[in-house]
């Protein structure tokens, strides 16, 4: 098998930062504008590095952190990545990217930002995940998040491709926005980042004003679990309580003990 991993930016220290702490933070509630940012930027960087790799395969597969229903938002940052791909494979007269998913069947509530590799590799472990084997074999196949901390992911997705008995049938390539690169900042380092903007459902809210708002699970997760949140279901439009419900539903989050009381309170808020 072929592994390889590309990251755009890499993390050295805390304050020396090669992207603004702010705007990743909004990325990571639904800012899409930062995400195409992001994504456009990522897709320049491995063009870069990689231009020879991407000639060389007919048939590229990318794919985007797994989830269930609701994306994450590097999906959404690589729905940006594919169309810088695309346009660069479209110079070369080449086909365009082929679109593929992770399927993950268990959700958790717990911020997996805040803990540690051997935490987090015990928490994605016990998830489900299912990988079209048929599509991806013998393709490069390019699985996409916004961030590598611990490497946690990219291990359970090894396991995945090895499990489906794909080695030695394609080429597989871990791409990030951005790599940690110092093993002495603590993993929890992820959670500075993530809420370096969001404060609080105000903040939320406030991204939510934007006509490129779009809802991922981390957003959604955030005001399931926040106290009183009517005053913030009195700042957003019907249409985003409405898509927050059926979000919500549709990952199954109404079934969670800790998620039922919020669920209830936005289902009479429309």
């Amino acid at each position: 098998m072929a592994y390889f991993r590309f990251a755009a930016h890499e993390i050295r220290t805390i304050e020396n930062l090669p992207f603004s702490a702010s705007d990743y933070s909004k990325f990571k509630f639904g800012d899409a504008d930062v995400a195409a940012f992001f994504g456009k930027t990522l897709a320049q960087h491995f063009v870069a590095a990689h231009k020879e790799t991407l000639l060389v395969h007919s048939e590229i597969v990318v794919l985007p952190s797994p989830y269930n229903s609701i994306p994450t938002a590097s999906s959404l940052m690589c729905d940006y990545f594919r169309q810088g791909i695309n346009l660069f494979l479209f110079q070369h007269g080449r086909n365009a990217v082929m679109e593929s998913k992770i399927h993950r069947y268990k959700t958790y509530s717990t911020d997996y930002g805040n803990l540690d590799f051997e935490a987090r590799k015990t928490l994605i472990e016990s998830d489900k995940y299912h990988l079209d084997k048929g599509f991806l074999k013998q393709r490069l196949c390019l699985f996409l998040d916004d961030i590598k901390i611990t490497g946690s992911h990219e291990y359970v997705i090894k396991k995945q491709i090895e499990a489906n008995v794909l080695e030695n049938n394609g080429t597989f390539g871990f791409v990030y926005f951005a790599e940690l690169q110092n093993e002495n900042i603590a993993p929890q380092f992820e959670n500075y980042l993530n809420y370096a903007h969001v404060k609080n459902l105000d903040h939320i809210a406030e991204i939510m004003e934007k006509p490129s708002f779009q809802f991922n699970t981390r957003v959604i997760k955030y005001i399931l679990i926040s106290e009183d949140i009517t005053t913030f279901l009195e700042k957003i439009s019907h249409s985003n309580k409405e898509k927050l419900f059926n979000w919500a539903v549709s990952n199954n989050y109404h079934l969670m003990e800790e998620y039922q009381k919020n669920i209830n309170i936005i289902a009479k808020s429309y």
